[in-house]
């Protein structure tokens, strides 16, 4: 299973869209949605959490996103980090965005993520692309009134 993500906010923070494609075995769902008022990093959060919650059981997933900051954690593993100080990073201020960093480690726990790759943005892969597209229709469907 290959799960594509990417996140997007109009104004950081403003209205903001995520966006999540799964692929396995040459079929493909689209997921999308939006907020009124987040941030950009909020959303890229947001895409990885509804992708895996999306799979409807364990599944072996590599999981392809252009946030460093989504993907750095899991492989620079500060997330074990954050965890062991009590939720703090290594400055002592608290980790932005817990509520969604616990969300994503609820997910994960129940798929074996074996891969987290960071994409370019814009890299001209189909599926990144796509996810883009999704994000930023959910950011104008969030910036209505």
């Amino acid at each position: 299973m290959q799960l594509y993500t990417d996140g997007f906010c109009r104004g950081n923070p403003g209205p903001g869209g995520w966006a999540a494609i799964l692929v396995y075995e040459g079929t493909e769902r689209e997921f999308y949605g939006s907020e009124k008022q987040t941030t950009n990093s909020r959303m890229e959060l947001r895409a990885v959490i509804e992708g895996l919650r999306r799979l409807k059981q364990p599944c072996r997933v590599s999981v392809e996103c252009d946030s460093r900051y989504v993907v750095s954690a899991f492989n620079e593993r500060w997330l074990e980090e954050w965890q062991a100080n009590g939720w703090r990073r290594t400055n002592g201020r608290p980790v932005l965005n817990q509520d969604l960093w616990r969300q994503l480690l609820d997910e994960h726990a129940k798929h074996d993520v074996h891969r987290w790759t960071w994409a370019r943005g814009h890299d001209g892969s189909a599926h990144t692309e796509r996810c883009r597209r999704l994000a930023l229709d959910g950011s104008r469907h969030a910036s209505k009134p």
